[in-house]
């Protein structure tokens, strides 16, 4: 297969993509790289229909990759993940209400230019976790405990740090923990990590059981959202789960085998022109009934 891989400055030396694209060379697989923001692209020449069996995403929300994705998806190539899904993740503020209308637990979400507009959100509804709508990677998350405090925490453009859009949730009361799960190939994993709203708390990160409630739900956020790789933040507040997240081609932490995993959905993807396995990931719950990624590359790999 011929893949293209948009990867951009802050990625180009993560594991996550740089270990999948070394396997699936590996496994004797061509993979092109095009950095988004970092050279002259032809467009007219980049992007054409058949010249690649997908195209795949690991870029920073907001930068000049889901662009060209889009382009790509437009000239009828395959995409992983789908084009349309990615954007409606990576605008918070849309995901947010998507998944409201879907039935899933989120916080109350509110939107603003300025966080200092967020001082009309009852006093009720404090402390307010705020972040721009198109943020990553806990960057500019802000953990607000009072109106009183809200200009305390405005960045000083008064903006969520590029002028964009900022959202505000209810804080969710917990220990202190994420939860984040991951899906590849339809199947899901969990590890706990420490909280950037706590970074008080020991620094630790390790896999951890599924329970079939969460499993349900991070199942579900792939068929509502269409995503095929992806990672859903969960944090176990009182009332049950709640969902504070959802990222497209995330880190893949702690998963076990995660680069030859990854490297296999891509290629699987690929071959089914990005139409998304069927298998019932609420069911895989139990880490212990994994199935083991083969030796050597599917789809006629040589590893």
């Amino acid at each position: 297969m011929r893949l293209c891989f948009l990867v951009e400055e802050q990625y180009r030396h993560d594991g996550m993509p740089v270990d999948v694209i070394r396997q699936l060379r590996s496994w004797g697989h061509r993979v092109d790289v095009l950095r988004p923001g970092g050279s002259l692209l032809r467009l007219s020449e980049t992007v054409r229909a058949g010249h690649h069996d997908a195209w795949i995403l690991k870029t920073v929300s907001g930068g000049p990759g889901l662009t060209l994705l889009e382009a790509a998806a437009g000239a009828g190539l395959t995409t992983v993940n789908d084009a349309r899904a990615i954007r409606g993740v990576r605008d918070k503020a849309l995901a947010a209400v998507t998944a409201e209308a879907h039935g899933l637990p989120v916080p109350v979400t509110y939107a603003a230019m300025r966080i200092e507009d967020f001082a009309e959100v009852p006093a009720a509804e404090y402390p307010l976790v705020v972040k721009p709508a198109d943020g990553s990677s806990g960057r500019a998350v802000r953990l607000v405990p009072s109106p009183d405090r809200l200009a305390h925490h405005a960045p000083r453009d008064g903006h969520g740090g590029g002028g964009g859009m900022l959202i505000a949730q209810p804080y969710v009361p917990n220990s202190g923990v994420d939860l984040k799960v991951y899906c590849v190939d339809g199947e899901l994993y969990a590890t706990e990590r420490c909280s950037p709203l706590h970074p008080d708390q020991p620094a630790s990160e390790r896999q951890v059981p599924l329970s079939a409630e969460v499993a349900a739900i991070a199942a579900r956020v792939g068929e509502v959202f269409g995503l095929d790789l992806y990672g859903v933040d969960v944090v176990l507040g009182p009332d049950g789960p709640v969902v504070v997240d959802v990222n497209d081609f995330p880190s893949f932490r702690q998963v076990p085998d995660a680069v030859a995993r990854v490297a296999w959905a891509i290629l699987r993807l690929a071959d089914a022109g990005g139409t998304r396995p069927r298998a019932a990931a609420a069911d895989a719950a139990l880490l212990s009934a994994q199935p083991s990624v083969p030796a050597g590359g599917p789809l006629g790999g040589d590893a």
